[in-house]
């Protein structure tokens, strides 16, 4: 007996499967794209108020997953309560990924937030500076912001820009840490290009 037949092969997404996914949500392929967005957008919430590492990721991996229940012929009747079921397993499966067991920000030293005064390379301040304007408004006001005062004051202020987000503390965590993420590599990427 042959047991590569009885190993399940790995589904990859097809645009047959998404359009049957789109099919599924609306007739109307505008009302169907803007649902699927909803979805999406809700999704990413869910995973980035658990405080989830990289949640854009997992939205989509939800999404995947869905996608392929609804290409095999699942019946699915609650769309969006099946998919939050979908992102309660990712979540928890996110959770044993090596990846996903980060250094709190609180232990990283603030080596990208706004310099108070410019640092010995003109290069440096240059890349930062260009890629702090590449971030979406409001993630360059978390990075700028999360980094402020030092011990209490540090603290209180973190509470009041989650308070004014109107997000939790641990997802403006999760942003911070992602906006520092795109702005190192950024900036590491701009100093390459200085300096070949």
């Amino acid at each position: 007996m042959d047991n590569s037949s009885s190993i399940k092969k790995e589904w990859v997404l097809t645009g047959e499967a998404f359009t049957k996914l789109l099919s599924f949500l609306d007739a109307d392929p505008e009302r169907a794209g803007e649902k699927y967005e909803t979805a999406r957008r809700l999704l990413v919430k869910f995973f980035d108020w658990r405080g989830a590492f990289l949640p854009d990721e997992l939205a989509d991996e939800t999404l995947n997953r869905v996608t392929r229940k609804i290409d095999e012929g699942d019946a699915i009747r609650d769309f969006i309560n099946y998919c939050y079921g979908v992102a309660r397993l990712v979540f928890l499966e996110s959770l044993k990924r090596p990846d996903s067991k980060r250094e709190s920000l609180e232990d990283l030293e603030p080596v990208l937030a706004a310099p108070t005064e410019p640092p010995n390379d003109d290069r440096q301040y240059d890349c930062f500076d260009s890629c702090l304007e590449t971030l979406p408004a409001e993630g360059r006001e978390v990075i700028l912001q999360y980094y402020q005062d030092e011990k209490r004051d540090k603290i209180d202020h973190r509470k009041a820009l989650a308070q004014r987000l109107g997000i939790p503390l641990n997802a403006l965590r999760s942003r911070a840490q992602r906006m520092r993420d795109r702005l190192e590599k950024c900036v590491s990427q701009c100093m390459e290009k200085k300096s070949a």
